[in-house]
């Protein structure tokens, strides 16, 4: 998974085992499911350049999450749908941009 981000120019910010999380946090088992906070920093400098606010949208997150049977999923958030409710031009092609580059990612694994 992190090759393919790297191929796109993403790297990984943030990784959130929400597995663990739950375990410790409710004593609660869960099937196995991180949480990736993606991140292509020329596109963050871009966009925050452009609007200072979308940092609340950022990282991309990306999930990995076991599906039964050893059969994980792998999802990722549309960032132009996300960052379409701020209503700035500027950042309508950057968001789309990015969009694509997250579809490469998940078509190529």
């Amino acid at each position: 998974m992190e090759a393919a981000l790297k191929e796109e120019g993403f790297g990984i910010l943030t990784e959130i085992d929400i597995q663990a999380t739950m375990k410790k946090k409710l004593d609660k088992a869960y099937p196995p499911y991180l949480i990736l906070g993606a991140c292509n920093h020329v596109f963050a400098d871009k966009v925050l350049q452009a609007e200072p606010h979308i940092g609340v949208l950022l990282p991309c997150n990306v999930i990995i999450r076991e599906i039964g049977n050893q059969k994980f999923e792998v999802s990722a958030m549309d960032p132009a749908a996300a960052m379409a409710a701020v209503e700035n031009a500027a950042i309508e092609p950057l968001a789309t941009e990015v969009k694509q580059k997250l579809e490469n990612v998940l078509n190529n694994l």
